[in-house]
């Protein structure tokens, strides 16, 4: 489903949080199927990209890459 989603983490180069947003808008236009959405539904989508994006750093921030510094 989300095989153009490029992958963020390159070894111990962290993510910029630009990128990290991106691709949380673009896996909620994926999940939701609207590239834009209505007016209507503006406030719920950015909720759900500024959550994807605040776990996918957490998870970025947590993970434990070996032979990182």
């Amino acid at each position: 489903m989300c095989r153009s989603i490029k992958r963020l983490r390159e070894g111990a180069v962290p993510a910029p949080s630009e990128e990290i947003e991106a691709a949380a808008r673009q896996f909620v236009r994926k999940i939701s199927g609207f590239s834009k959405p209505a007016a209507h539904n503006e406030a719920v989508f950015a909720r759900a990209v500024a959550d994807i994006a605040a776990s996918s750093q957490q998870l970025l921030d947590d993970l434990v890459v070996r032979g990182a510094r």
